[in-house]
């Protein structure tokens, strides 16, 4: 795909104004805090510094603007994911891993926009406890596994689709801790099995919601606050079909993590897939999953309001874990279950690539993590200025390189 000079931040900036009156009293307090972030990212309101080159030929000098790091920015999602890849790296076993997709019905998606926090947290728990409970069955694998569940809320039109993204090792530790138990197939059980026990788990979480009084209703839902109401809301819903995918098994550890550097620190849309923003208008590319091969790639275009709206709605609320971990990885025992596994799978202990989460822990932090452009040569810091400040240096145009990306 054919990349753009054009981001969100140039969009919000042209157009965010206008849609701040537009949707005054609306908006909530989040999503104008990340699109301020979002406008102000690698931009002097959040001041910088200036490199040189340490090659006395050279010369050259670099300024760079700091981030916003704010999650939902398209530019800060890199560096973010690297490191979280680099940490992970070390837990991988070398065995075959599973991708399974849990699904929010689209009879559920309103109620998860009004209560993002209570909903979104049920989506992700009801989809973990349905794979650690069909995995410890001893009729199914009848062992303790690991999970890493990533919480999407968008299709790829940045329509509100909740779903959960979910990496699974092909085994686990028996209930006694002392022997690995490999998976049989293609995944622990056949997906019709696991969707039922999802939809089960995840309708009686909501009704406790409803009943704990965890949930608000508002506009064509304001009649579910009504206990009858809610149950008979929820009533049809046990019986469809909700949607759960498993692909099949990865290669190895090393396809897992160039998998997961798409998943783990994703945000609604990237900046390469927009085309355009003229007249009021954006153009961006998205994927039709109902096409096959290339003609699933086509553009939409929305008005700036509508596109920024629909951006705004994937702001989760703030201290939200997308990003979890359970059984075998859950941050509790992590350490300590994965030593045992790959003491029973016979495997050595990988260590942490410093280098490629561009932390080196013997780097010197006045030096940038990337070289000159010009030689190649170390670029080192020699100034830092404050939010809101413009650099004290002053190179001329021949030696100058300004980074806004």
């Amino acid at each position: 795909m054919p990349r753009t000079s054009l981001e969100v931040a140039e969009i919000f900036r042209r157009h965010g104004a206008a849609w701040r009156d537009a949707n005054r009293g609306h908006a909530s307090l989040m999503q104008l805090k990340v699109m301020s972030a979002i406008e102000r990212c690698r931009t002097a309101a959040l001041g910088g510094h200036v490199a040189r080159c340490e090659n006395a030929a050279c010369g050259h000098i670099h300024i760079g603007f700091n981030s916003c790091r704010n999650r939902h920015c398209p530019k800060c999602q890199g560096s973010a994911a690297r490191r979280w890849l680099a940490d992970r790296q070390a837990e991988l076993l070398p065995i075959g891993y599973f991708h399974a997709v849990f699904t929010l019905p689209a009879e559920l998606r309103d109620l998860a926009f009004q209560n993002k926090r209570v909903v979104y947290d049920i989506l992700i728990k009801a989809a973990a406890e349905t794979t650690l409970q069909i995995a410890a069955d001893p009729k199914r694998l009848g062992a303790r596994i690991g999970i890493t569940s990533v919480l999407h809320t968008w299709g790829s039109a940045m329509t509100h689709h909740p779903h959960v993204h979910m990496i699974v090792p092909g085994g686990g530790l028996s209930p006694d801790g002392t022997q690995w138990v490999s998976s049989r197939g293609n995944f622990l059980v056949h997906v019709n099995v696991l969707a039922r026990l999802f939809r089960g788990k995840l309708l009686a979480m909501l009704a406790d919601a409803h009943a704990d009084g965890r949930l608000t209703f508002f506009n064509a839902l304001e009649s579910l606050v009504d206990r009858r109401a809610f149950k008979r809301f929820l009533g049809p819903l046990r019986h469809i079909k909700w949607v759960v995918y498993c692909k099949a098994p990865f290669a190895g550890p090393v396809e897992v993590l160039r998998y997961l550097s798409r998943y783990t620190h994703r945000v609604a849309i990237s900046n390469r897939r927009l085309v355009a923003a003229d007249d009021g208008q954006v153009a961006f590319r998205w994927k039709d999953y109902r096409e096959d091969g290339l003609a699933r790639w086509k553009t939409m275009t929305l008005s700036a309001h509508e596109f920024i709206r629909r951006f705004l709605v994937h702001v989760l609320p703030k201290g939200f874990h997308r990003i979890r971990h359970y059984g075998l990885l859950a941050n509790g025992n992590r350490a300590e279950a994965i030593a045992t596994a790959r003491e029973l799978l016979e495997v050595s202990v990988v260590e942490k690539d410093d280098a490629s989460a561009g932390t080196a822990p013997d780097s010197d932090p006045q030096v940038l993590p990337t070289p000159c452009p010009c030689c190649g040569g170390r670029m080192r810091i020699i100034e830092t200025f404050a939010r809101g400040s413009e650099p004290a240096y002053r190179p001329s145009p021949i030696e100058i390189g300004i980074d806004t990306s």
